[in-house]
């Protein structure tokens, strides 16, 4: 084992990483991984990090069990395993609220890999989580999409130490040793105001993000792709913004459509439950995405498509999609007790959607306005801009509004 961490090494906290920092969690199946377990440990105390470890590993539970125990009723592994995770995930967020650690990492194959993403899954936006892992590539992708965590394929099977896992495990304890968590509240100087966009709004995005930024206003962008919509509502649910310009409501089409970028049933609603301000936009509703040509379901046959990249199918939705998809985004938004609003693009609503465009189709865009309007209780407000929404009248509109209710000193605007 070598040690290459620096004497000079220091964190964005004031002093030596070890003056102030929490100890490394270390979570590993002790039966079948133990050995690199405590390796990482001595890697990472090398680097004058302190460490603890958190067993999930299931052979000494089964052997530990009495009848008539929890353990010893277990029908299933896969159920084992989500107890063993809740578990762990009670004593992670425990340690988290007393502040006995400020960083994670996982050392696991498959199933230890999924143990990993459940027990981290309540940690904070930034808490460092980093998993080291010699899982599927398609599991570490579906990790990704739930939590910001750090991964690190190992490429070969972790079958103990040796020459390439030494390489690994001395990387990986480096690394992890050198993370610490600063929350949030001692980061966050200026009011934060999350945006989501996707390729098809970006010039809509860029001005909004410019126009707040003239404000002092910080702006966070979510790509529109599900993952991105998922993960805003999580930390608009967690307290991180003070408002939400969803310029890009798209993946409320591939909900309803059956695409492959639907965020879930709760999109939408977060700002709401947290009483911020949120301005709505129709940003990319008139599409419905898919994989290659070959992975569009039998049922669209006919439909109108576009092939974005080889990878990325587009579906241009039609009247009656829209007129669902606008009587959602009323349903979700009319739940909100701060400042709302709807700003409509009258002259398109993508790149695609504009005048000569292959989506455009002015018709289908106003049924999803039409329910919209219809659905909307009286007191939140639906507008109607005579611009496309990448123009730059239609970024100003939606900025200033953010702007004015960030700034009117809690004596919130409900007009435009």
């Amino acid at each position: 084992m070598s040690n290459h961490c620096a004497d000079d090494q220091t964190s964005i906290r004031d002093g030596h990483p070890s003056d102030r920092a929490g100890k490394v969690a270390i979570v590993a199946t002790l039966d079948t991984k133990g050995r690199e377990a405590a390796y990482l440990a001595r890697v990472i105390e090398q680097c004058d990090r302190k460490t603890l470890t958190i067993d999930v590993g299931t052979s000494n539970r089964r052997a530990r069990s009495k009848p008539g125990s929890s353990d010893a009723r277990v029908a299933a592994p896969a159920e084992l395993l989500r107890e063993i995770a809740q578990s762990a995930r009670e004593e992670v967020n425990e340690l988290l609220r007393s502040s006995a650690i400020d960083a994670i990492v996982g050392v696991a194959g498959g199933k230890g890999s999924a143990v990993f993403g459940e027990l981290v899954s309540d940690l904070p936006y930034g808490f460092p989580k980093l998993l080291v892992s010699s899982a599927r590539p398609a599991l570490l992708a579906e990790l990704a999409l739930h939590n910001d965590i750090i991964l690190y394929p190992t490429l070969v099977d972790l079958f103990g130490i040796n020459a390439f896992t030494e390489r690994v495990l001395d990387n990986a304890g480096r690394a992890v040793a050198a993370m610490h968590y600063v929350p949030a509240q001692d980061r966050r100087e200026k009011k934060t105001v999350a945006i989501t966009a996707f390729g098809v709004t970006t010039p809509a995005a860029n001005r909004c993000v410019a126009r707040l930024g003239e404000a002092g206003v910080d702006a966070i962008v979510f790509p529109a792709n599900g993952a991105g919509g998922r993960k805003m509502e999580q930390l608009v649910s967690a307290g991180e913004f003070d408002a939400v310009l969803d310029l890009t409501t798209t993946e409320l089409a591939d909900e309803l459509v059956g695409g492959t970028a639907g965020a879930g049933p709760d999109r939408l609603k977060a700002a709401s439950l947290r009483m911020i301000p949120q301005l709505v936009a129709p940003g990319a509703v008139d599409m419905v995405n898919f994989g290659p040509p070959s992975s569009v379901p039998a049922e669209f046959k006919g439909r109108q498509f576009y092939s974005h990249t080889p990878f990325t199918t587009l579906m241009r939705t039609n009247a009656e999609e829209n007129e669902r998809i606008g009587r959602l985004t009323a349903e979700r938004l009319a739940q909100a007790k701060a400042p709302a609003v709807v700003l409509w693009p009258a002259k398109g609503v993508s790149d695609y959607d504009r005048d000569g465009g292959i989506f455009r189709n002015p018709e289908a865009d106003r049924a999803w306005f039409d329910a919209v309007r219809q659905n909307l209780p009286p007191s939140i407000s639906a507008r109607e801009l005579d611009c496309h929404i990448n123009d730059p009248e239609f970024a100003e509109a939606a900025s200033s509004w953010i702007v004015e209710r960030l700034t009117a000193g809690g004596s919130f605007r409900a007009d435009v």
